[in-house]
């Protein structure tokens, strides 16, 4: 019997929004989580460059003029392909081509994390990362980078939406419970599978 297609749930969102909470939520499940700018880091780090925002933005459109649009998305398919995990997490993806990439592997949720850009502003200013926006217009124009990537219309399709703008513990509370149902639904129809 052939192996069903891995459940893939793609994660996107805006800087500071809290993608990577949710991602800590998805492993604290169980889930095998796969961070799309970890393969643009481990680039930078091949080419030397140091992973400041500004030069890991420029890195991930560099890759994308050499290898094409879904480059990243390509690069996460290696690992996730070695692995053969049955449920995923791929976290920030940031284009329709990239969607349409993964899609091409196995099925696909996309969960959207939002926030408004002044919640955003004050969590990236607070929590005091180098290369995080110091300023208002800095933060504005490394959304409007993002943006170029194609982030917004991968929001716009999302399956689910988070909404971020409360506290640390009600998004957690909240992925929790969206990642939870999303693996029982996903036992149920392999249950239902193995008895057809």
């Amino acid at each position: 019997m052939p192996r069903e297609r891995p459940l893939l749930i793609l994660l996107a969102g805006m800087p500071g929004s809290g993608k990577s909470l949710v991602a800590s939520v998805a492993r604290g499940l169980g889930i095998k989580v796969y961070t799309m700018g970890d393969v643009v880091r481990e680039e930078a780090r091949r080419r030397g460059v140091e992973p400041t925002p500004s030069n890991l933005n420029r890195l991930a459109r560099l890759l994308r003029e050499e290898q094409g649009e879904d480059v990243i998305a390509r690069k996460i398919l290696e690992s996730i392909t070695r692995d053969t995990p049955r449920i995923a997490v791929v976290d920030g993806v940031r284009s329709l081509q990239e969607v349409k990439t993964l899609q091409g592997y196995g099925r696909t949720i996309i969960v959207a994390v939002h926030a408004s850009p002044a919640t955003r502003y004050e969590r990236l200013r607070s929590r005091g990362r180098p290369g995080d926006p110091e300023s208002w217009e800095e933060f504005a124009q490394r959304d409007l980078t993002e943006l170029a990537f194609g982030l917004g219309s991968v929001i716009a399709l999302a399956d689910y939406m988070l909404v971020n703008e409360l506290d640390k513990k009600h998004l957690e509370r909240e992925a929790k419970h969206l990642l939870s149902t999303i693996v029982e639904s996903l036992a149920r129809d392999d249950s239902v599978g193995r008895k057809n």
